[in-house]
């Protein structure tokens, strides 16, 4: 069987994770600051903070910049559900911009069409996708955030490792919040970093920071400097006693495990490995399929591409899935466009109204894509294709 995404388990990872389990802590001990302080270090913020999955850290992300009933936030129709579905969650109303068919990233253009077509202050922020792996520019989006007043919250959760090239020509990667003010990724594991569940938000921001912190745990802080309540109160006489803690806001309890955190880790160490190694697999990709009649498009080659996914737009999407999966090669489809879900249909949107997106779900299907796919699992991957067209 050929997956479209597989962990890499290592002998490192494992005592990694065993370790921890002998140990004193398996949640909320010294493993999550290592995993927290080495993750930022390797995106290049100033802090990060480890949490249960993506879809909480999107979450935290909303709550922490107080999105509220009546708030209007972009993001792009593909993609996973959470990138919207986080807005949802505080009562915020999504509005889908198309796609750029040439990267499959959200359109520029559009998100400016829709600030144009509206006062300013209609809307509130925006939620760029890095997907496939691919990077948004950010500094483009960040010029147009600043000129309608919009927060950023950078999903991703697609690209550790990867970066675009700014306006200087400086290499910018994902989720160093330089231009968002909050990143996120995701340690499901078919992603490039592994913990079987995870996710982690890194900002730029002590304000933001601070309050992921708290509302990660039940908007429970355990700082003298941050107490509301009096020394008296709290039951101490001079200073606060050291049990104390203060549920300050309604937080949640999206907390990532000491063993989760260790097995992260472990998997960082070799991240840039297996960002070369994707990105290897993907020229043989490119270079197979350039100038083939039955593809539209594929991912391609990118520089700064972290390359979660390979795309392929075919002809006969459907026929060649399902002769792929005939060979056992699972291959998967990226994404159903969110705006046609029947929650997003049931709140007004339908079909037509995202056509460039709507256009690459008819033909888009992902290929095998993992640092251990070996040359050969990938050689057939791509006879297998070439077979279905009699190529």
């Amino acid at each position: 069987m050929i997956p479209y995404g597989r962990q890499n388990i290592t002998e490192e990872d494992l005592r990694a994770v065993t370790d921890v389990l002998k140990s004193d802590y398996l949640t909320q001990g010294p493993n999550i600051q290592e995993f927290e302080t080495a993750f930022a270090k390797y995106v290049g913020a100033k802090y990060a903070v480890a949490v249960a999955n993506g879809t909480a850290a999107l979450h935290l992300c909303a709550l922490a910049l107080n999105v509220s009933p009546g708030d209007k936030v972009i993001t792009t129709p593909i993609t996973f559900a959470a990138s919207a579905n986080c807005i949802r969650y505080c009562g915020g109303e999504i509005v889908f911009a198309d796609i750029d068919p040439s990267s499959y990233l959200i359109d520029i253009k559009a998100v400016r069409s829709l600030l144009e077509a509206s006062p300013k202050g209609t809307y509130t922020g925006i939620v760029p996708v890095d997907f496939a792996g691919k990077a948004v520019n950010l500094e483009e989006i960040k010029n147009l955030a600043d000129e309608y007043g919009l927060w950023i919250i950078e999903d991703a959760c697609h690209a550790p490792g990867g970066f675009f090239t700014d306006s200087e020509g400086n290499e910018q990667l994902c989720g160093n919040s330089k231009f968002a003010d909050l990143a996120i990724f995701s340690f499901h594991p078919v992603k490039h970093i592994a913990c079987g569940e995870g996710g982690m938000v890194t900002t730029n921001s002590i304000e933001l920071y601070q309050k992921l912190l708290a509302l990660r745990t039940h908007g429970i802080v355990k700082s003298n400097d941050l107490y509301v309540n009096s020394i008296e109160l709290a039951g101490g006489d001079e200073s606060y006693p050291g049990w104390y803690m203060e549920m300050q806001t309604l937080g949640y309890n999206y907390r990532l495990t000491d063993f989760q955190a260790a097995l992260g880790t472990s998997q960082l160490k070799r991240a840039d490995d297996g960002i070369a190694r994707r990105r290897l697999i993907a020229q043989k990709y490119n270079d197979a399929f350039s100038g083939k009649s039955f593809i539209s498009g594929q991912s391609g080659v990118d520089a700064g591409h972290a390359y979660h996914l390979y795309i392929i737009e075919a002809d006969d999407r459907l026929g060649l899935y399902n002769h792929l999966r005939e060979q056992k090669i699972f291959a998967q489809i990226h994404y159903i466009p969110c705006h046609l879900m029947p929650y997003y249909q049931s709140l007004g949107w339908k079909a037509g109204d995202m056509p460039k997106a709507e256009s690459y779900y008819r033909k888009c299907i992902s290929l095998p894509m993992y640092p251990t796919l070996t040359d050969e699992e990938q050689l057939f991957v791509i006879q297998s294709v070439n077979e279905f067209y009699n190529e």
